[in-house]
């Protein structure tokens, strides 16, 4: 029986972590049947999906004055606030600098979250 992906992506993130093991890119997955290059690219995706919301939410309250964004932008802090441990990884790792083994283990057990709440986001923004 095959797991719902989403599911799938959760067991391997805590699997990942009772194991020692962090993002793929530091090591395996575990057994979740992800691969290294799955997981990889799930990230990449959360990262990319979850700026483009903040890009939308920042052209979106620039250009209207007239409307009430408050649930948008909590919306949209609480999704900064779940994704900061994978904007910081990927900031360091464009800066050149290494990450802990500490922030890695941070995105492992954030970036489902992250995608969770950037969703949140889209959804409110397509109101």
């Amino acid at each position: 029986m095959k797991l719902p992906y989403f599911l799938g992506l959760f067991i391997c993130m805590q699997a990942a972590l009772l194991q020692g093991c962090s993002l793929p890119f530091v090591g395996g997955v575990g057994d979740t049947g992800l691969s290294k290059e799955e997981f990889a690219h799930y990230v990449e995706e959360v990262f990319r999906f979850q700026n483009r919301m903040t890009s939308e939410v920042m052209m979106l309250t620039a250009s209207d004055d007239d409307s009430d964004f408050s649930a948008l932008l909590k919306s949209e802090q609480h999704m900064q606030q779940v994704c900061a441990p994978l904007n910081e990884y990927v900031s360091r790792d464009i800066d050149g600098l290494g990450t802990s083994l500490i922030l890695r283990r941070k995105v492992v057990k954030t970036t489902l979250d992250c995608d969770h709440a950037a969703h949140e986001v889209e959804v409110l923004l397509k109101r």
